[in-house]
């Protein structure tokens, strides 16, 4: 007994230090990140690089926050991300309540017809969706931006496993208290919904602020850019200036980085809520 219990301690302390190793490995990347972006300008390029800054400095920081456009770029990200993620929310929790607890002719192959959507490369609808803008007149405006991330498959399956799990028998009994379906919806179905509405949201959220494609397609002007797209042009304008890049780039993580302090157990719900069966 004795010797299964060191077994298993020591595969422990094993287990322990394999994931500390592959943490530091992930977070080694932006480690280096700050550090370059809190080391002089002219010290960005010495080799060997010095892995703590002896006279750190936000000077960086000042550089790039003077840049023009910078304040407008963030506007636009958390502007588009928090109309995005709003929008797409809102419409998924409907279609997901829909395919979960109603039933209607062809519910189910509509369901994973359009969750098999979801294997089609973004790039291959590239084209089509750039001509619809077009011929909108979006191109280059905030609906532009916006519309073509109102809805996706990936939210509707979410949402639609996460709703599968609460009991019908509260559906049945709005309804016999003379609810109805929009009243069931908002009153009853969203209010226990907030786990899963709280998982997409952060995963929406996150996957706008960090979309780099469609707004470069999309935009034209410096003032309709985005963030990721101001960064990646400021990356060709000043080639040489790590320093100045870096800081830039640690800008654009910290929202990432606060979102995921502040709601972790989200994060962890979302790994799971997709395999709940009802």
């Amino acid at each position: 007994m004795l010797v299964d219990d060191k077994k298993t301690r020591t595969g422990h302390y094993i287990s322990f230090v394999l994931l500390l190793g592959a943490a530091a490995l992930a977070l080694l990347p932006l480690y280096w990140m700050v550090v370059t972006a809190l080391q002089q300008p002219t010290l960005t390029v010495t080799f060997p690089p010095e892995w703590f800054p002896s006279n750190p400095t936000f000077l960086n920081f000042t550089r790039f926050l003077e840049r023009p456009h910078v304040f407008r770029w963030t506007t636009n990200s958390l502007l588009i991300s928090l109309a995005v993620t709003g929008v797409q929310v809102f419409t998924c929790a409907m279609a997901g309540y829909a395919f979960a607890k109603k039933q209607f002719p062809g519910g189910n192959f509509i369901f994973y017809l359009y969750i098999a959507s979801m294997m089609i490369p973004g790039q291959v609808t590239l084209v089509p969706l750039f001509l619809i803008m077009s011929r909108l007149n979006f191109l280059d405006s905030y609906w532009g931006l916006i519309l073509p991330g109102i809805a996706g498959p990936f939210g509707v399956f979410l949402m639609k496993q996460f709703l599968a799990t609460l009991p019908t028998e509260l559906i049945e009994a709005a309804i016999i208290d003379g609810c109805g379906e929009w009243q069931t919806f908002v009153r009853v179905i969203l209010p226990l919904a907030k786990p899963g509405l709280a998982v997409l949201g952060i995963f929406t959220f996150m996957g706008q602020w960090n979309e780099f494609l469609w707004p470069l397609i999309v935009t034209n002007s410096s003032s309709m850019r985005t963030l990721p797209v101001g960064l990646a042009l400021l990356q060709e304008e000043l080639p040489m200036q790590y320093g100045l890049l870096m800081a830039g780039a640690t800008f654009a993580a910290i929202p990432m980085i606060v979102i995921f302090l502040m709601f972790q157990k989200y994060f962890l719900k979302g790994i799971t809520v997709g395999a709940l069966k009802g």
